[in-house]
């Protein structure tokens, strides 16, 4: 199990270095399918992503990739939605419904904000075009403070604020730094480049993803073996995934994340629905699901990365992640 927990910690690393994310969105999810508590599988997932991002955030920052006074406003807001969210989890787990309710609300928003980035990543020009407008829309409203951020975005930081206060709830509640809803959120709703996304996420889940297992850990909630366990492996993939955000281009960046997400929805449903009827095939196809999503995506992600350092686009492998 220690073996499972460094070569998974490795894997996830990798990704959150390249997505900006924590990786509590795969974490959380591998501790429900692997029979954790609810509470303790939260719990952990939050307190790994605090000990992985530190990693990513000084690798990001060394790149150029972060913006300040975005972090600032969404990990203020982040912050208190987490405190509202981790008292809704503790209130379920005394009425017994916390285990149900996590799972629906995982495949939900993974499945929804997959399907979402997957349809931008496989659009054509005149669709990219139209998936902008709630972009321009969102920058259009002036209401004060306005803030400029990096990339050249105007917009609202009463707006801003708003949406770190929604997916801060949303974070203490399912466990996760909020990384996978923050992307999506700051690239399609406040048109912020991909890469400054990645970064600044990171500087922000560093911040909230302390706060969040903190709160969690007053309660016994996290599982400390597995969490040291995992970050020995996250320690060197997060700066192999930072490295591969300068070398793959914003497309790449969302087809992958996408995949994630999705292969992380299916596993939750499959592990939900092999324990309800109690068939073993699949629970598991969950835990396949989870570990092998990992390792695929992670291995796509330094493949194409070692392709564009060869300046190698004609290969059959390198074809195949850029696909």
């Amino acid at each position: 199990m220690v073996a499972v927990f460094v070569g998974f910690g490795l894997l996830i690393g990798t990704l959150f270095g390249f997505f900006g994310m924590g990786g509590s969105f795969l974490v959380t999810p591998a501790l429900l399918v692997m029979g954790y508590p609810s509470t303790v599988a939260v719990g952990s997932g939050l307190a790994f992503v605090f000990g992985t991002s530190v990693i990513g955030a000084l690798r990001h920052r060394d790149h150029g990739q972060v913006d300040y006074k975005l972090a600032a406003i969404m990990t203020v807001a982040m912050t208190i939605g987490i405190e509202g969210g981790k008292s809704v989890v503790f209130f379920l787990e005394a009425t017994g419904m916390a285990d149900l309710i996590i799972n629906v609300a995982y495949v939900g928003l993974l499945a929804a904000v997959g399907l979402l980035t997957l349809r931008d990543a496989w659009s054509d020009d005149d669709d990219t075009e139209t998936s902008s407008d709630l972009a321009d829309r969102v920058q259009s409203i002036h209401i004060p403070p306005m803030v400029t951020l990096r990339g050249g975005v105007r917009v609202s930081g009463t707006i801003i604020f708003a949406v770190g206060l929604v997916i801060g709830v949303l974070s203490g509640f399912l466990g996760v730094g909020g990384g996978f809803l923050l992307m999506p959120a700051m690239m399609y709703g406040l048109g912020v480049p991909a890469a400054i996304a990645v970064g600044t996420d990171i500087l922000q889940i560093t911040i909230s993803g302390a706060f969040g297992a903190f709160t969690y850990a007053q309660s016994g909630s996290v599982a400390l073996p597995v969490v040291a366990f995992l970050l020995v492996g996250s320690a060197l993939g997060a700066r192999v995934g930072a490295g591969a955000t300068n070398l793959v281009d914003e497309d790449e960046i969302k087809g992958y994340f996408a995949a994630m997400l999705l292969a992380g929805s299916l596993a939750v449903a499959s592990n939900k629905l092999g324990t309800v009827y109690g068939i073993d095939l699949l629970n598991t196809l969950s835990t396949v699901l989870i570990f092998g999503a990992a390792l695929l995506v992670s291995g796509a992600v330094v493949l194409a990365a070692v392709c564009r350092l060869r300046n190698d686009r004609t290969g059959t492998w390198c074809r195949l992640t850029t696909s």
